[in-house]
């Protein structure tokens, strides 16, 4: 019924009739030596009405546009998405919550939309009240300057970076039949990463006709495998959110259990990308590493394992000095809340055992080999139980000195 998925350029504006703007408000710190303003809001546009689906972050405290994204959510249509950086609107009280309000209101006035169909996303530092007097100049230029171009679009993936050292995007093109639909999203996000239900910010467009019951259930299952499987310091933020838009502007609709399942692989290809940039420009890494725990009594205990190891500070710091301690992944697994025979455990790196029946298994020549492995930028590790069929998957970083530093002065979602 599909050929593969093609990946293809233009971010949110891959899809047919989406398009975008950006513009620099003054809402990043900046400093006189620091040049020209950055940009730091954009819009992402639907031509239409598009059917909206949202997964937002599970932390008790949330951030003004958290709580007005999912009140206007209760319709499942969106037309726009305003997302600014350098201010999160988080632990702002009543008047971070009018102030998100009110840009939404500039939003629609400008678009000529209905208010309950514009989203909103900030990420920036917590505590400080929305500038909205500097927004509000920014939100009407960018309302005039969309447009639906591969260039505008990655112009939109850079506004909302703050410790992010690279824009990140991702889009397909996928056939069904004799038809084409295309997907695409863009994302932020290099700290506070290990989210329960969203992380950071993403916006993904496509111009298949989905049902938004379906829209909704297949967004919350694709996050489960992609972004609710990364971390990067164990942090879980206020303002994450993640927004999926169908407009249907290219007449390819998603009905059958099929087509639904091509839709969903082509979501999943397009958030397993996100996933993997936002790891990968993780704050003050220097490694990826993809750790797996197998032989667990069910897929829940393998995740709670795999969680607490991938967490870890002792262990982040050993692969940080391209060590392959084995030992302080055992003791993290060991504190993850989860019954396992310790004399059991299997741990290897890239295919190579580092220890067996939870004792060292190499001599000096093997250990030699090992800590090759883990000096390498990325490198597999597997957590082996032998006491089960469950299994989890998560992608995770090293913790350095780099990160300490950016985190000194900056708080950044």
């Amino acid at each position: 019924m599909s050929k593969h998925p093609k990946r293809i350029v233009g971010g949110v504006n891959a899809p047919k009739g989406f398009s975008t703007a950006t513009a620099a408000c003054g809402i990043k710190r900046s400093s006189p030596k620091s040049g020209p303003l950055r940009n730091d809001l954009c819009l992402v546009v639907s031509d239409i009405p598009a059917a909206a689906a949202g997964v937002f972050t599970t932390n008790l405290v949330k951030a003004a546009p958290v709580l007005l994204s999912r009140r206007h959510l209760d319709n499942a249509r969106a037309s726009a998405v305003l997302l600014n950086s350098g201010n999160a609107n988080a632990c702002t009280g009543e008047p971070g919550e009018q102030a998100a309000e009110e840009t939404a209101i500039v939003t629609a006035l400008a678009l000529d939309i209905p208010l309950d169909e514009v989203l909103v996303c900030s990420t920036g530092r917590i505590g400080v009240q929305l500038p909205i007097g500097k927004m509000i100049p920014g939100i009407e230029h960018a309302a005039w300057s969309l447009q639906n171009t591969p260039a505008a679009a990655t112009e939109a993936a850079k506004s909302i970076m703050t410790s992010d050292t690279v824009p990140k995007q991702s889009a397909y093109e996928v056939k069904i039949g004799n038809k084409v639909f295309r997907i695409g999203g863009l994302a932020k996000g290099a700290g506070m990463i290990s989210p329960n239900m969203a992380t950071m910010l993403c916006v993904i467009t496509t111009d298949a006709a989905v049902p938004p019951a379906f829209l909704q259930k297949a967004l919350g299952e694709v996050i489960s495998q992609t972004f609710n499987c990364i971390s990067v310091d164990g942090d879980c933020s206020t303002n994450d959110t993640v927004l999926l838009l169908a407009n249907g502007t290219s007449a390819v609709a998603i009905k059958s259990a099929g087509e639904k399942k091509i839709f969903s692989e082509a979501l999943h290809m397009v958030c397993a990308d996100l996933a993997r940039a936002i790891v990968a420009d993780g704050e003050g890494t220097s490694r990826v590493i993809a750790l797996t725990v197998i032989g667990a009594k069910s897929n829940a205990d393998a995740h709670k394992i795999a969680r607490s190891v991938a967490n870890s500070q002792l262990v982040k710091s050993a692969w940080a000095g391209g060590d392959p301690n084995w030992g302080r992944i055992l003791c993290a697994a060991g504190y993850a809340g989860v019954d396992f025979d310790p004399g059991k455990v299997e741990i290897i790196y890239d295919g190579m055992s580092a220890a067996k029946n939870g004792m060292e298994c190499q001599d000096a020549k093997g250990e030699a080999a090992l800590r090759k492995i883990a000096a390498k930028k990325e490198f597999a590790v597997t957590v082996d139980l032998h006491s089960g069929k469950g299994e989890a998957r998560l992608l995770t970083t090293d913790l350095t000195e780099d990160y300490v530093r950016l985190n000194l002065t900056e708080f950044s979602l």
